[in-house]
């Protein structure tokens, strides 16, 4: 039998509200009052079918790592609410500010002078990285409060800080313990800590939000196959 349009997005919201509502009895197992912490969908290489499907289950935070896919799929669901997650390439910056409605990769400086130069009314988060790996966005938590001290004084701005768990279960529990600790110092309210994997570590240490992809939308898939 042949599965018709409107069959198949039902299909699609069945499937993506019964993966929320795990989402959320993971979030409420470790004690957490549900709608103290946001669900950010990331929909990177998922269906604009899919996001329209979320958006009707009653998501409204959604979470891109590529600029083009994040301004494609903003101009199909504007009624969401558009976190960037990716690393801010100079090229792409101007179009990632103008697509995002929080820009949550941010680590260098030169980064906030571009986007007090564009004017930028994006909220920001500092993304934080505690692996020291050269290939991995983020600033070191030593440079955390002197970024977060530039955006304000160019009067950006500044929503949190984000970060990246390593894999290691200790050192991940130590980097959100850390994260958690920058921003009280600091003042910023937004902690987005955990995804899919590690959500329940997040919730217990303290994130105001999580980012879930394959937790909603199940495995993606790529050229070379699923991941």
């Amino acid at each position: 039998m042949t599965t018709s349009p409107a069959s198949s997005g039902s299909d699609l919201r069945e499937r993506i509200s019964a993966n929320l509502q795990v989402v959320r009895q993971r979030i409420a197992s470790t004690g957490r009052d549900v709608d103290s912490v946001r669900v950010v969908a990331v929909t990177k290489t998922f269906s604009p079918e899919m996001v329209r499907a979320a958006i009707e289950v009653g998501l409204r935070d959604f979470g891109e790592n590529y600029v083009d896919e994040l301004c494609a799929k903003r101009d199909m669901a504007p009624e969401g609410v558009w976190h960037f997650l990716g690393a801010l390439q100079s090229n792409k910056i101007a179009r990632a500010a103008r697509c995002a409605d929080v820009l949550s990769g941010v680590s260098r400086e030169r980064e906030l002078t571009k986007l007090a130069s564009l004017a930028s009314t994006s909220m920001l988060d500092v993304q934080v990285d505690f692996t020291q790996r050269a290939d991995r966005n983020g600033a070191p938590p030593s440079r955390v409060p002197e970024l977060v001290s530039r955006a304000r004084e160019l009067n950006l701005k500044v929503r949190g800080l984000m970060v990246v768990a390593p894999p290691d279960a200790d050192l991940a529990r130590a980097a959100f313990r850390q994260t958690v600790e920058l921003a009280d110092e600091l003042g910023l309210v937004e902690r987005s800590m955990g995804m899919s994997e590690d959500l329940e570590m997040a919730c217990e240490l303290g994130t105001t939000e999580v980012r879930v992809g394959r937790a909603l939308f199940g495995p993606r898939t790529y050229a070379g196959g699923l991941a």
